[in-house]
C-alpha cells in the first residue's frame, strides 16, 4: 500500500512538471462574460465540459476557483459543477472607466495539481445616465467677438464604457451658436461652442441655452445643464497660459497641502481687464484631490492619492480677466507608486497531516499578489532553510510547498512553517504565513530492549506465582504502533518445561515463576521473550533472559561414614600403646546445598571420657587427643556432630563406639548395650565420689571397693561381645574409601573378620 501511494506521487509530481510545460509553451485563457447587475447564482459555463473532463472527475480531484486577491466573484456548483456567479456584479466598482473589464481566474485540481486559466469579462450594461457637473454653467462673451471663435465647456461623466458611454453634446437651438464633440486626449469627450453670429450685448446682453449629453445606449440616456451666457462690451486680450499643457508627477503618498506645480497666465489689458485669476476649469469629480489658488496659480494636493485608484489625473485650468475674457490650459499630473501594499498570500490547498517515509508530497499550493506596480509589485517567496521542505513556483504567481525527501516522525513529530512573501520594492514590504504540519506515524520502529540480556535471580523453595522481575521495550513510534506485548519464545533446548516455570505479563512485560524451584535440580535456566507492536504489519524483537536459581539452606549434612542405618554399630579398635594424635577414624558427610551452606564443620558433642579424643573441625578426623593408659575405661561413646554454614544452620550428628585394645590378638566381642554400659557407669562414678569424700575415714574401704570395681569391668569384658582378634595371621581385605564429602584424601582400611563365626561380620578398621 504505501509503495502504491509513493509511485502515485511520483505520478502527480510528473504530471504537473509536464502540465506546467505545455502551458508555459502558449496556452491561451479560456474567457467568459456575464452582464454587470447579473444576479447571484446566474450560469456562467458548465467547466467539466469546457476542461474535457470527465462526469464526476471535478469533484475527484477537488475542484476550485481562484481569484486574485480574497474576492471570490464565481462559484462552483458541488453538484453539477457548473460555474454561477458568487455575487452580482458592478463593472463600474470593478473596473472604473476600463474597457474591457477582465477578470483572471485559475481553476485549480487539487489530485492531481492542474492549473487552468480562465477570465471573466464583466460586460457592461448602460444603467448610468451622462451627468454634469453643475446644473448650470456662466459664459461671458464679448460682444466683438467674431464668429467661428470656439468656447470650451465643462464635460459631462458617464460612468458606463464602451458604446454605453458618453457619445455626443447637443445644444437647443438658437441662431447664435451650435456645439462640436471633441475628443481628449484620455478618450473622453468634451463639448465646444462655437460662435456662428455675432452677438449684440444692446439686443440681447444675456443667452440661456441647454446642453445635452447623449450617451450610445439602447435606448440611449442623457443629462442636461443650462448655459448662461453674458454678452459683455469689449475686452479685447484674453489671458494666455505660458503653456498649453502642463505634466508633473507626485509621489503617491505624499502629505496634504503639498505643492504640485504652479501655472501662471498673463493679460496683456490694463487695469481691471489685466487682473487674472484662477480656477480649475471642470471639477468632475467629488473627490477631486487638488485645490488651486485664486491669485498665486498654486496648484496643491487637498486628498491623499493612491496609485492603485488611479493613477493619472487630466485637469483643465482657466484663467480669467476682470473683463470675463478668459483662457485654458490642460495639466497632467502622473502619480508615482510607493511601495506602500504588503503581498497577500491566499491559501488554496493545504493539507494538515502528511504521512512520514513518502518523498516530495505537495503539502499547500497558494498564491501571491501585490497591488503595487513595477518592481513594488514583484514578489519572491521563501521558507527558512533548516526545514525539510521545499517551495516551487507555478504559473500565475502560484507556489506549491512540497517534502525535501521523506519526514521522520520519530526525529520530529511537528513543524511549524512560517512563509515569507516580500517584494522588491524599496523600502521592501513583506508578510508572514504561518502553518502548521503534522507527521502521521507509520511503523517503521520495531520495540527496543532495554537490555539486550537480563539477569533475575530467585531464591528456590519460592511460592508459586512469584514476581521474578520484569523486561521493558519501547517502541519509539506512536499510537497502535508503539503499543507493545511480550511473550515468550520456544526454548533452545527442547527438553526444557519452559512452560510450568515461568509465564509473562503480556501487557508490562512481567516474568513469574510458577512452581516452587529448587536449585538442586536446576541451579539456572534461559528464556528468550519477544516484544512485538500492534502495527501492520507488526514489527517485534528479542531479549534473553537469564534465570539464576539461589540456594537456600534447605539440605542438613548426610553421613556417608560410618553408615548410621540401625544395623549393628561399627566400633573402631585403638590400640593402648597409640599415641596422642592417633587417627581412630574419620567422618564423611556431605551437603546437598552449594556455596557457605555446604561448607561443614565438626564438632565432638558428646563423649564418654571427655579430653581422651579430638575431632578436627574441617576434615572430621577423629584423633586421640593424648596418651592412653590402663586407667581408660576400655569402651568409648563419641556423638559427633556434623553442622554446615547456612543461615540458620542445618546439622546432623554420628555416634562413635570405640575400643581400647591391648593388642590385636585379644578377641573381639561386640559390645553390650551402650545404655548398660552407661548404667554401669553411673554407680561407679558414684563410688569414686564417695570414696574421695572418705578418703581419711573410709581410706580401706575405699581400695577394696575400687579393686572390686576393677574386677567387676574385667568380668565384664570376658562375658561381654567384644571384637576378639584371632590369635595369629587372620585373612585381611583393603578398602579403599576415596575422598567423598569432606574427605581430603584417600584412605584404606583393614578389615576384620570375626574367624570361625561364617557371618563376616565387619569387625575391625585400621589405616595402614
Amino acid at each position: 500500500m504505501a509503495q502504491t501511494k509513493v509511485h502515485r506521487k511520483k505520478r502527480q509530481v510528473a504530471i504537473l512538471i509536464i502540465w506546467m510545460l505545455l502551458w508555459e509553451a502558449g496556452s491561451e485563457p479560456i474567457q467568459y462574460s456575464v452582464l454587470e447587475e447579473s444576479e447571484s447564482g446566474t450560469f456562467v459555463a458548465n467547466l467539466t465540459k469546457d476542461l474535457g473532463l470527465r462526469k464526476g472527475e471535478m469533484a475527484a480531484r477537488g475542484a476550485q476557483v481562484v481569484f486574485k486577491g480574497n474576492r471570490q466573484c464565481l462559484q462552483l456548483d458541488p453538484q453539477t459543477y457548473d460555474l454561477l456567479l458568487n455575487e452580482k456584479l458592478d463593472r463600474e466598482e470593478l473596473c472604473g472607466s476600463t474597457e474591457p473589464c477582465v477578470l483572471p481566474f485559475q481553476v485549480l485540481l487539487e489530485n492531481p495539481l492542474q492549473f487552468f486559466q480562465a477570465a471573466l469579462r464583466v460586460r457592461d450594461i448602460n444603467d448610468h445616465a451622462p451627468e454634469f457637473p453643475a446644473r448650470e454653467m456662466l459664459l461671458k462673451i464679448s460682444e466683438i467677438t467674431t464668429p467661428g471663435k470656439l468656447f470650451p465647456l465643462k464635460m459631462a461623466q458617464d460612468l458606463d464604457a464602451g458604446s454605453n458611454s458618453l457619445q455626443s453634446y447637443t445644444i437647443s437651438s438658437n441662431p447664435h451658436f451650435h456645439v462640436l464633440t471633441r475628443n481628449r486626449s484620455d478618450g473622453r469627450k468634451f463639448p465646444e461652442l462655437v460662435l456662428d453670429k455675432a452677438l449684440d450685448r444692446e439686443e440681447q446682453p444675456e443667452l440661456r441655452l441647454t446642453l445635452t449629453a447623449l450617451d450610445g445606449g439602447s435606448p440611449p440616456r442623457s443629462g442636461t445643464v443650462e448655459i448662461q451666457i453674458l454678452v459683455l462690451d469689449i475686452n479685447d486680450n484674453a489671458p494666455e497660459f505660458a503653456q498649453e499643457l502642463y505634466e508633473t508627477q507626485i509621489p503617491e503618498n505624499s502629505s496634504l497641502g503639498s505643492l504640485i506645480i504652479t501655472v501662471s497666465a498673463r493679460d496683456l489689458d490694463a487695469g481691471p481687464f489685466g487682473e487674472v485669476s484662477y480656477a480649475l476649469f471642470q471639477v468632475d469629480d467629488v473627490n477631486q484631490p487638488f485645490e488651486i489658488h485664486a491669485i498665486t496659480g498654486e496648484i496643491r494636493l487637498r486628498k491623499t492619492l493612491d496609485f492603485e485608484e488611479f493613477q493619472s489625473y487630466h485637469v483643465d485650468i482657466e484663467a480669467t480677466d476682470g473683463g470675463g475674457l478668459s483662457g485654458k490650459c490642460s495639466l497632467v499630473i502622473k502619480v508615482l507608486d510607493v511601495n506602500d501594499n504588503t503581498p497577500q498570500l491566499t491559501m488554496s490547498s493545504f493539507t494538515s497531516a502528511i504521512p512520514e517515509n513518502l518523498p516530495e508530497i505537495i503539502v499547500a499550493v497558494f498564491s501571491v499578489s501585490d497591488a503595487d506596480s513595477g518592481q513594488n509589485q514583484q514578489v519572491i517567496c521563501s521558507i527558512d532553510d533548516n526545514l525539510p521542505f521545499l517551495l516551487r513556483p507555478s504559473v500565475e504567481n502560484f507556489y506549491t510547498l512540497v517534502t525535501n525527501g521523506a519526514l521522520d516522525r520519530e526525529s520530529q513529530a511537528e513543524y511549524n512553517i512560517t512563509i515569507t512573501v516580500s517584494d522588491l520594492g524599496t523600502p521592501r514590504l513583506k508578510t508572514q504565513h504561518n502553518i502548521t504540519v503534522t507527521v502521521s506515524d507509520v511503523n517503521d520502529n520495531a520495540p527496543a530492549f532495554s537490555q539486550t540480556t537480563y539477569t533475575l535471580r530467585v531464591r528456590e523453595n519460592n511460592s508459586p506465582a512469584l514476581h521474578i522481575g520484569t523486561v521493558s521495550a519501547t517502541d519509539r513510534d506512536a499510537g497502535a504502533n508503539a503499543q507493545v506485548t511480550y511473550s515468550l519464545l520456544p526454548p533452545r533446548d527442547p527438553h526444557l518445561p519452559l512452560a510450568s516455570l515461568v509465564s509473562i505479563n503480556a501487557d508490562n512485560g512481567q516474568l513469574f515463576a510458577l512452581r516452587s524451584l529448587d536449585y538442586e535440580a536446576l541451579q539456572a535456566f534461559e528464556v528468550r521473550v519477544g516484544a512485538a507492536d500492534r502495527g501492520s504489519p507488526a514489527l517485534s524483537s528479542q531479549a534473553l533472559v537469564r534465570v539464576l536459581v539461589l540456594d537456600d539452606n534447605d539440605n542438613a549434612p548426610f553421613v556417608l561414614y560410618p553408615l548410621q542405618n540401625g544395623s549393628a554399630p561399627c566400633t573402631e579398635l585403638v590400640p593402648r600403646a597409640a599415641e596422642a594424635g592417633y587417627l581412630v577414624t574419620k567422618v564423611v558427610a556431605v551437603d546437598g546445598d552449594s556455596g557457605q551452606n555446604a561448607w561443614l564443620s565438626f564438632q565432638l558433642l558428646k563423649a564418654t571420657e571427655p579430653g581422651l579424643f579430638g575431632v578436627w573441625a574441617h576434615n572430621g578426623e577423629v584423633r586421640t587427643a593424648r596418651l592412653l593408659s590402663e586407667r581408660d575405661a576400655v569402651r568409648h561413646r563419641l556423638l559427633v556432630l556434623v553442622k554446615d554454614n547456612g543461615e540458620p544452620p542445618l546439622s546432623a550428628s554420628v555416634t562413635l563406639h570405640v575400643l581400647l585394645v591391648d593388642g590385636f590378638s585379644q578377641p573381639y566381642l561386640p559390645l553390650p548395650d551402650v545404655a548398660a554400659a552407661e548404667a554401669r557407669a553411673d554407680p561407679l562414678t558414684v563410688y569414686l565420689v564417695i570414696a574421695l569424700a572418705s578418703v581419711s575415714s573410709l581410706f580401706l574401704c575405699s581400695a577394696l571397693a575400687f579393686v572390686a570395681v576393677r574386677l567387676c569391668r574385667r568380668s565384664g569384658a570376658a562375658s561381654g561381645g567384644g571384637c576378639a582378634v584371632p590369635e595369629g595371621h587372620f585373612p585381611g581385605h583393603l578398602v579403599d574409601v576415596s575422598g567423598a564429602g569432606t574427605l581430603s584424601q584417600g584412605y584404606q582400611y583393614e578389615v576384620c573378620l570375626a574367624g570361625g563365626t561364617g557371618t563376616s561380620e565387619f569387625k575391625f578398621l585400621k589405616p595402614i
